[in-house]
């Protein structure tokens, strides 16, 4: 089974191509990788342009296209060239040859498996899980796993983190790419949920363990990222339940409107403010990127 590597940058050149050089010592014969630039500064467009070649195929958007809009990019013409899997790699992610190709095995040994990710634990702190899969995100916040499954058992889960995950090219041909109206964050979930209406599973494989060294993200896990964390959860909902909708748009209103008073009170009104958008824009169906209302411009 082809293997494409794929490695989203976004003004982090540094860990992207400590990434790179990190999966270029993996030993699978016939692996590709891409790097898919996102519209980054002119400094990271020149540090990229100059590994592209040897197996790696570097592709620059003009514009900050999302996690689905740049994954994108780089998964069609990872299916285009006939690879058999891909494995989406956050740049921040430390993934060893052992883990990567236990994954592999997994999807090869387990053809009802279409999607499968390891156990992420803290790149500081080791003992410290991140997650063993998810929960379904119209039900839970807390939607990441910590009770991990022992080595040697695959575990099948409702959703894998998309930090470090696997994915068989045959159900990208079924399902189709990743939803970009997600923009940040709940598209790997929606794509999980696709998978399993068409009869694949996903799964964490307890043997594979990828650390994540959260604090190099921890810029963007604030203001930005819980407008999408609210926003997407109706995205979702609209998509997966179309019977309960009302009933768990009521759920995440009322959550909202606490979590934007919480912050308020702790005088932090830009939080409070992109909760209230995040929640406004999920109910008015108003999706995709939104980096430059949510922070007033400052992000795009």
């Amino acid at each position: 089974m082809t293997l494409g590597v794929i490695i989203l940058n976004w003004n982090q050149a540094g860990d992207t191509l400590a990434c790179l050089r990190n999966a270029q010592q993996w030993d699978m014969p016939g692996k590709r990788i891409w790097i898919v630039d996102n519209g980054s500064r002119p400094e990271d467009v020149r540090a990229l342009a100059e590994v592209s070649g040897d197996g790696v195929q570097v592709i620059f958007s003009a514009v900050n296209r999302g996690f689905a809009g740049g994954n994108n990019l780089a998964l069609q013409q990872a299916l285009d060239a006939g690879c058999g899997a891909v494995l989406l790699l956050n740049n921040d992610a430390q993934a060893n040859a052992d883990a990567i190709g236990q994954l592999r095995r997994t999807l090869n040994d387990r053809a009802e498996i279409g999607i499968v990710g390891p156990v992420l634990v803290d790149a500081a702190d080791p003992q410290r899980v991140l997650s063993a899969g998810g929960k379904d995100i119209a039900r839970h916040l807390a939607s990441h796993r910590l009770d991990v499954p022992p080595p040697g058992q695959v575990r099948l889960v409702d959703y894998v983190p998309g930090t470090c995950v696997m994915i068989r090219a045959n159900v990208l041909r079924t399902v189709g790419l990743l939803d970009e109206d997600y923009f940040f964050g709940g598209e790997v979930a929606d794509l999980c949920a696709r998978a399993r209406q068409s009869g694949w599973h996903s799964a964490v494989d307890g043997s594979a363990v990828v650390r994540h060294a959260v604090d190099r993200s921890a810029f963007i896990r604030h203001q930005v990222h819980v407008y999408y964390v609210i926003r997407n959860r109706f995205l979702y909902i609209r998509k997966f339940y179309p019977q309960g909708r009302w009933r768990l748009f009521a759920a995440w209103t009322a959550y909202s409107l606490y979590a934007a008073a919480l912050a308020a009170l702790r005088d932090d009104l830009a939080h409070a403010r992109a909760i209230g958008l995040g929640c406004l824009d999920g109910w008015r169906g108003r999706f995709g990127g939104q980096n430059a209302r949510v922070t007033r411009g400052k992000v795009s």
